[in-house]
């Protein structure tokens, strides 16, 4: 049977934070994002402009990822969608109002045991974007450290429909559900870890003043603006309090998967440039990017 799950949008990054209030003061005051609620538990729901939320911190005694939400079409029927991951031993529970701005949701857990959540409809506050702070205009992608790489990439492709885009040597595989280069990375570093979680920006300019305003803000970039090989983005990096990575970005690649290729831009290195796999020694895998797994690692040894 083939699969009928069609994801079109990566939703909501979800946290555990040591501190979540000095998380949220970053996520409000630096990145220039909104709450829009606190729940009763005090987690916060946090905008990045128009939706109800597309971060959610939580208080936890580890700071971690948790869950990752997908949105799909209203027409998909979250209750067939369970039916069908049954039939693929998957298990999985629908629930009602579990979260402030989401009515209904599909929750199971992917080859890692990240918790994955399916809903068809969210609230649109639109509190709007900030002229002061970065402000990114949206939530772009995340890239996940897999003890289960290979186990992972077929999930997310053959269960959930996303199309394969491009491969780092046996290091990273990149995958999207809708026309971004790749809305999640998969990496295999043998350990279930977030390696980033990364916000897209206006243009170029927008770099320029984001990485002035982090300086302000005391949060040294690690490394950029510069672009990327696979994906082509210009991006750059730097820790947010809990030294999770979050990349800032633009100008990615967008993928059109009826031609299977990327529309065309000046700095391809191939025309038409298709999905590939790239050479290691040629990539962003440089010695900023070991850097970021030994940071990553530590972060991952000591439980935070």
């Amino acid at each position: 049977m083939k699969s009928m799950i069609q994801p079109f949008k990566l939703g909501y990054a979800d946290f555990g934070c040591l501190s979540v209030n000095r998380m949220a003061d970053f996520y409000e005051n630096t990145l220039g994002f909104t709450t829009v609620e606190v729940g009763e538990n005090g987690a916060y729901y946090i905008s990045a402009g128009v939706d109800h939320h597309n971060v959610i911190l939580r208080s936890s005694s580890t700071s971690a990822l948790n869950t990752i939400g997908y949105q799909i079409a209203k027409n998909e029927s979250l209750s067939d969608i369970q039916k069908y991951l049954k039939t693929k031993g998957i298990s999985s529970e629908i629930k009602t109002d579990f979260q402030p701005g989401v009515s209904k949701l599909l929750e199971f857990k992917d080859p890692d045991e990240y918790i994955i959540h399916l809903f068809q409809e969210m609230e649109m506050p639109a509190p709007g974007y900030k002229l002061d702070k970065v402000s990114p205009h949206k939530l772009g992608h995340i890239a996940l450290g897999s003890l289960k790489p290979k186990d992972s990439v077929d999930f997310y492709m053959n269960i959930l429909n996303f199309h394969y885009t491009d491969r780092i040597g046996d290091k990273a595989t990149f995958l999207t559900c809708n026309s971004d280069h790749h809305v999640l990375n998969i990496s295999n570093f043998k350990h279930k870890m977030m390696h980033h979680v990364a916000f897209e920006l206006k243009d170029s300019a927008h770099h320029v003043s984001s990485a002035d305003y982090l300086a302000s803000k005391k949060h040294e970039i690690l490394w950029g603006p510069s672009r990327h090989t696979a994906g082509h983005n210009i991006a750059s990096y730097h820790h947010d309090p809990e030294l999770n990575v979050i990349e800032l970005y633009t100008e990615m690649d967008q993928y059109i998967p009826e031609l299977d290729c990327f529309d065309p831009r000046p700095w391809h290195e191939e025309l038409p440039l298709k999905p590939r796999n790239w050479d290691f020694n040629c990539t962003w895998f440089t010695k900023f990017e070991n850097d970021i797994i030994d940071s990553v690692m530590k972060k991952v040894k000591v439980g935070n």
